[in-house]
């Protein structure tokens, strides 16, 4: 008896009705297959570009995670931190200095990275900031900015600055190597907060920080203390420099290039 009348018809993979060959007949190339070869060929593109968007999908999540938790790459704007850096200097950032921080006070927005945190909690502590470190940290009258500044000031100490020079607990402090001053004969008889300022003793988890271009930064004379949970990280190397002034071949400062932050 014969089952072939009975025999249902069946779908391939590329959704084409075949039916049961008739035993009888010759072989014979069956007209489905270019059909099903190419939807093979569908599916290995398919798999290709689901590959592709994962691979890139990753990539931007680990981006992501490095430029949170690991290092961040800055550019400097203004010259406030001559000598130690100079307009176009691009520069690493250490999240890790002084420990692994968590991200807080978050706002979503459509941009990359998309999410924007306004503050960190330490999750597992380094150290504490010194003396001396070159820190990068939000703009306590605009957080959407980022300021970078040299600390002067760490939680307890009292700071004074008399005719220009900073006194730290009563005694002056040498920051002869790292700072620049315009010419005393040319700012006298014009004294301001750069020149004058305090005794204020610095609070708590907070800092005093100031720019080593004295007479042109805008830092802790004006606008306080910088809180230590909007301290972003620690500089710490110049890794491209950018003048973009002179002879074309004088744009790129090479010996910048590779140049440790101190």
């Amino acid at each position: 008896m014969s089952l072939e009348q009975d025999q249902p018809r069946v779908e391939d993979v590329t959704g084409t009705a075949v039916h049961h060959a008739d035993p009888a007949m010759p072989e014979s190339v069956s007209a489905a297959e270019p059909v099903a070869t190419a939807g093979v060929a569908s599916r290995a593109g398919k798999s290709l570009l689901r590959e592709y968007a994962e691979a890139i999908v990753v990539a931007m999540l680990l981006a992501f995670a490095i430029r949170v938790f690991v290092v961040q790459a800055f550019k400097i704007p203004s010259g406030s931190m001559i000598p130690t850096l100079l307009i176009g200097d691009h520069i690493l950032v250490s999240k890790l200095s002084y420990g692994l921080q968590w991200p807080a006070d978050c706002k979503f927005r459509m941009s990359f990275p998309p999410v924007t945190c306004y503050a960190s909690r330490t999750v597992l502590s380094f150290g504490k900031p010194e003396r001396g470190d070159v820190i990068v940290f939000r703009y306590p009258e605009d957080e959407e900015k980022d300021f970078i500044k040299r600390i002067v000031g760490l939680p307890g100490d009292t700071i004074e600055i008399r005719r220009k020079i900073v006194h730290v607990n009563g005694a002056p402090l040498d920051d002869r190597a790292f700072t620049q001053r315009v010419d005393p004969g040319v700012i006298d008889g014009h004294i301001n907060p750069r020149d004058n300022f305090g005794p204020i003793t610095v609070p708590a988890q907070s800092y005093f920080v100031m720019g080593d271009n004295r007479d042109q930064s805008l830092d802790s004379r004006f606008w306080g203390f910088v809180s230590e949970e909007k301290i972003k990280g620690k500089a710490f190397r110049i890794y491209w420099s950018w003048s973009g002034q002179g002879a074309w071949q004088d744009w790129v400062r090479w010996e910048r290039f590779g140049k440790a932050i101190r």
